[in-house]
């Protein structure tokens, strides 16, 4: 059952992923996006917000309030350079894409109506401003501590373009909602992750391995807080696709032909620490 191995692999970019979440009348609820389908990358999939970390979210400019880039790099085995790049690119994609910013006018507030940042949320899609420019205009502060590690998932060696991807769990603020009002999404919306694991099952929605095994996880949580008291261990997750004859199947750790095929290392990435 040998891994199909491209010679040489592609390198993964580090990407950032939110799972927005908030607590419904029947339980915890996620916010899930459908992206266009003209995408390079997941055309037509239902994911969590996110993207590519841009080489500008690694400036330290930025006002930061909560856990320090440290501690961020020690739960995502990563450099604090790298671990700040993520965290920013996790604020920066979710006001892109869902309008819901993670940021406040000092570390004990949340800005509670986005709208008035219309104009600034199109020019980071755009890419004409940075997320550092933007919060220093509008004299606002990164707030660290309304996000969670939660796992960290890599695109198998076969893909052409690939993702080393830090998923992120954060609340929706009080005051601020949710949209889809991005080139990067056709529809969105809040479901139970339970309700989305059924219309996956269904044949309704696509969703990829790792937003399913992300929305298996928190259908366990009955609650925002649940969900952020959850002990998480953040490991390094890379499936294999194995073929078995014309037939290719996926493989994850713990499947009991994972350990048996070669693994290929992944080239490190720039901000990558040593492990």
């Amino acid at each position: 059952m040998p891994e199909i191995v491209p010679s040489p692999p592609a390198r993964p970019k580090d990407a950032a992923t939110v799972v927005l979440l908030r607590d419904g009348r029947a339980g915890v609820e996620v916010f899930l996006l459908r992206r266009v389908t003209t995408m390079a990358f997941a055309a037509g999939m239902s994911v969590f917000p996110g993207g590519r970390v841009d080489p500008r979210d690694s400036d330290v400019s930025v006002a930061w309030a909560g856990p320090a880039p440290a501690w961020w790099a020690r739960r995502f085995g990563c450099s604090p350079e790298l671990a700040r790049a993520v965290v920013c690119a996790a604020v920066r994609e979710t006001f892109e894409e869902t309008g819901v910013l993670l940021a406040g006018t000092d570390a004990d507030r949340v800005v509670a109506d986005t709208a008035r940042y219309a104009e600034q949320r199109a020019g980071l899609e755009s890419r004409d401003r940075s997320l550092a420019e933007f919060l220093a205009e509008e004299r606002l502060v990164l707030r660290a501590d309304l996000l969670r590690p939660w796992a960290n998932w890599v695109t198998p060696v076969v893909e052409p373009r690939r993702y080393d991807t830090r998923f992120l769990l954060a609340a929706l603020p009080a005051g601020q909602r949710a949209d889809w009002a991005t080139s990067e999404a056709d529809l969105g919306g809040w479901q139970r992750p339970s309700d989305a694991l059924a219309a996956w099952e269904a044949g309704e929605i696509a969703l990829l391995p790792p937003t399913w095994f992300v929305l298996a996880e928190l259908a366990e949580c009955d609650s925002v807080a649940a969900a952020f008291a959850a002990e998480r261990t953040v490991d390094r997750i890379v499936p294999k696709i194995i073929r078995e004859g014309a037939v290719l199947r996926l493989l994850m750790p713990g499947d009991p032909d994972y350990g048996d095929t070669p693994a290929v290392a992944d080239p490190p990435s720039a901000g990558a620490a040593s492990r």
